[in-house]
């Protein structure tokens, strides 16, 4: 199982989940992950759009890093190659101390 870690998932006023991405780095893996998974699966853009179910500018924004996504978007692409985001806890932030307290 591949984890991706995100770092907060905030409620939209529409009811939908959203994925902020707080480091440029975060959102680059998910949007490299998933480019790479495409290209190996030999789909273009379009073509993953298409059998994913989701829109063709959200794909292009993925791959290119956007820094606020819907969760629910970004697990409808991961299921294509059999993955979905969680939440990972990382163990000690960059000061040595645990990162959630």
């Amino acid at each position: 199982m591949v984890y991706i870690p995100f770092f907060l998932l905030t409620l939209h006023p529409l009811g939908y989940t959203i994925l902020l991405m707080a480091q440029k780095n975060v959102q680059s893996t998910i949007g490299k992950f998933l480019k790479k998974k495409r290209r190996e699966a030999g789909l273009t853009q379009e073509d993953f759009a298409v059998k994913s179910g989701l829109g063709l500018r959200f794909i292009r924004e993925l791959e290119q890093g956007k820094q606020t996504v819907r969760m629910d978007k970004v697990n409808q692409a991961l299921a294509m190659f059999g993955y979905e985001a969680a939440p990972v806890k990382i163990m000690q932030s960059a000061s040595g101390e645990d990162s959630d307290e």
